[in-house]
């Protein structure tokens, strides 16, 4: 592990889709592990995409590879942010007047 990070050229598979069943992006580099606090840009994406529209395509892209200071910092703070995804509340239905009212 490097203590300054460093940049790299690669190749991924980018999967676009936009439609009534999903709504995603996803692109996979090429042999590449990607690690805590790692930033992937990937080039020459279409800036639009039409509703109902799906892309399969290769992609370039450039890694760069978090440092030592960073990759620590963003796997402590990690923590963190998934707890925030564990505060659920739950209110009783009058409160959120999901009950149909009754009238006289």
């Amino acid at each position: 592990m490097a203590l300054f990070g460093g940049r790299f050229e690669i190749e991924c598979d980018v999967d676009l889709e936009r439609s009534l069943d999903s709504f995603h992006a996803y692109a996979v580099p090429d042999g590449v592990q990607i690690g805590p606090g790692d930033t992937v840009i990937v080039h020459d994406m279409p800036s639009r995409l039409e509703f109902g529209e799906c892309r399969s395509f290769r992609a370039r892209a450039t890694v760069y590879r978090a440092g030592l200071l960073r990759r620590l910092w963003t796997e402590f703070s990690s923590v963190f942010e998934l707890t925030g995804l564990y505060e659920v509340g739950f209110l009783p239905a009058e409160e959120l007047s999901l009950r149909p009212r009754e009238t006289a």
